[in-house]
């Protein structure tokens, strides 16, 4: 029987065989309970090209301080920073990585933020 860490893991695994066949960028997610994590890879898998996360001092500030990144606005707000700099690195496409976490809450949120600011994937 698999661990419910284990479980996630062997999901994350078959996207990423998918997404690297594809050869394009791709936008990996991570989340914790108190924060979550946003980078943008290169379609070799070589290189990070962005990343935002909740736990940078400056975006800690704006949410209001340590134990707010937790939640389904902090994701919306890393959502928006992660295509900003992921356009700024020009990276335009991507593909979504949800690392085996369910689409749903704050990976969700994050998702629609970073479609809402003009990443296509």
């Amino acid at each position: 029987m698999l661990t419910k860490k284990e479980q996630r893991l062997r999901r994350s695994r078959q996207t990423r065989i998918r997404i690297a066949a594809q050869g394009v960028a791709r936008l990996t997610v991570n989340r914790t309970n108190l924060h979550i994590y946003a980078s943008v890879i290169s379609g070799d898998g070589t290189k990070v090209l962005a990343t935002a996360s909740t736990a940078q001092a400056e975006v800690r500030k704006s949410l209001g301080g340590a134990g707010k990144g937790g939640n389904a606005a902090a994701a919306q707000t890393i959502g928006k920073l992660i295509a900003e700099k992921a356009r700024a690195a020009g990276v335009e496409k991507v593909a979504f990585d949800r690392a085996g976490f369910a689409y749903h809450g704050r990976v969700k949120a994050l998702a629609d933020a970073a479609r809402a600011a003009g990443l296509q994937f």
